[in-house]
């Protein structure tokens, strides 16, 4: 696997890359690091998504918290965001949510959050490696009663769900919607969630048998939940991933909102209540062009990172932003969470559905999107760095590049948490994009060989 961090944590395939013994020294070192200045005995809450191997793993990470004398809380089945949230109510010393996120069953994942419901910065996630692979230092290992504690906390899923319908006012009534929970945490609280806020609900895909998680289903593939919604006269339908940290839609005619789309809407609200700080939004560089036009249009300030949700939130911090994003659907809204939360933006986004009378297809016109194509190529973690400053790559991608000009862009670049090159061609014309990304991949695939 390399190094152990990528930009959203550990991930691997599970019990051959992720593996029950990496696991237990993740959870040790965590608990070194992370609980390192309190005085009193350390607690750290661990939360898990559906995979048949989260209770492996959660096994062993509660082996590992326990050995040197932390506690540790456990949860059960709730999304990321529920960690990062109940980490700050509990009183906790940190947070580990056990997840691959949109990734298919076999992957797994750790998350790590600190105290105050944030992930990790680049510096605990350094230390905790050194301890983990290079031994830097040597685990404090506890006997008698100074051992951990496995407490199970049975009201997690109830005190999420309540914090999320904090932030909206009034009920829903009148609304007819479709979510779709991709067999995933989702299932465990949006029932819950949405009969709280008087929605008249569908919710499909929330049987969760260990191997279905984002099984052609949820946010990675909305197709039905487009059928869905039309068959049904749904006035909208909302997906999440496995973890439930990303949301996507679909409006009443089944057509997708994706989260560029999904910013457009939810920041020109935030500017028409004054609750937009600083007339500004954070984004990716991999956001649609028609972003950039909207927000030209609409005088909404946009500042861009690279890749990866810990990005966007670092600018966020740094700029005092509330509102930032991915085109993927991973939404930040600082003013209610320190991390992506779809369930939150889909029930945000309902409010807006619902104040404002016109449907859901008025409200995504917003912004217009120009033609992009994304290929994955499948490559080895060695692959990734060989490719990384390739000649004949940088030459395949300057050729599109001229040929688009102005109108159009090209983006090549490592995925962060899957064994991939995406290269994202974006452009007017749907044809020539088409062919400009699988020239460029085939010199990939060709310097692969």
């Amino acid at each position: 696997m390399g190094r152990l961090f990528g930009t959203d944590g550990v991930r691997g395939l599970a019990n051959t890359e992720l593996t029950c013994e990496l696991a237990m020294k993740i959870g040790r070192a965590a608990a070194m690091v992370l609980t390192e200045v309190t005085h009193k005995r350390p607690q750290i809450v661990i939360g898990k998504d559906t995979r048949i191997s989260s209770d492996m793993l959660e096994a062993a990470l509660v082996a590992g918290i326990c050995s040197v004398g932390a506690d540790a809380v456990l949860i059960g089945v709730v999304p990321t965001p529920a960690v990062a949230f109940l980490i700050k109510k509990y009183g906790a010393d940190a947070g580990v949510m056990i997840s691959a996120s949109h990734n298919p069953a076999e992957y797994n994942g750790i998350k790590v959050f600190n105290s105050d419901g944030y992930k990790l910065s680049d510096a605990l996630e350094d230390r905790i490696e050194a301890i983990v692979l290079d031994k830097k230092e040597k685990p404090h290992l506890k006997v008698g009663a100074a051992v951990g504690r496995v407490i199970r906390q049975k009201d997690a899923v109830h005190d999420y769900v309540n914090h999320l319908t904090a932030t909206v006012k009034g009920h829903y009534d009148g609304l007819r919607i479709a979510v779709d929970c991709a067999n995933g945490s989702a299932s465990a609280t949006a029932p819950l969630l949405f009969s709280q806020l008087g929605v008249e609900c569908e919710i499909i895909n929330a049987r969760p048998d260990g191997i279905n998680i984002n099984a052609n289903c949820g946010s990675t593939n909305l197709s039905h939940l487009s059928s869905f919604v039309r068959e049904n006269a749904c006035d909208m339908g909302v997906a999440f991933d496995g973890d439930a940290d990303r949301c996507l839609a679909v409006d009443e005619n089944g057509a997708t909102i994706d989260g560029d789309k999904l910013i457009a809407i939810l920041s020109n609200a935030m500017k028409q209540k004054d609750t937009l700080k600083n007339n500004t939004v954070v984004v990716t560089v991999l956001s649609n062009f028609g972003f950039f036009r909207f927000a030209e249009e609409y005088g909404i300030n946009v500042a861009t990172t690279q890749v990866g949700d810990r990005y966007v939130l670092e600018e966020m911090l740094r700029g005092g932003y509330v509102l930032g994003g991915e085109q993927s659907g991973h939404i930040i809204l600082t003013e209610h969470s320190t991390t992506g939360d779809g369930q939150l933006t889909a029930i945000l986004l309902l409010s807006i559905l619902k104040h404002s009378g016109k449907k859901a297809s008025q409200l995504a016109a917003i912004m217009d999107c120009y033609p992009q194509v994304m290929l994955n190529l499948k490559v080895t973690e060695q692959n990734k760095i060989k490719l990384d400053g390739d000649i004949e790559v940088d030459k395949a991608v300057k050729k599109a590049e001229d040929e688009l000009g102005s109108e159009g862009r090209v983006i090549v670049r490592a995925s962060g948490t899957e064994p991939l090159i995406r290269v994202m061609v974006e452009g007017k014309d749907k044809s020539t994009i088409d062919r400009l990304a699988e020239d460029i991949a085939e010199v990939i695939r060709k310097r692969l060989d």
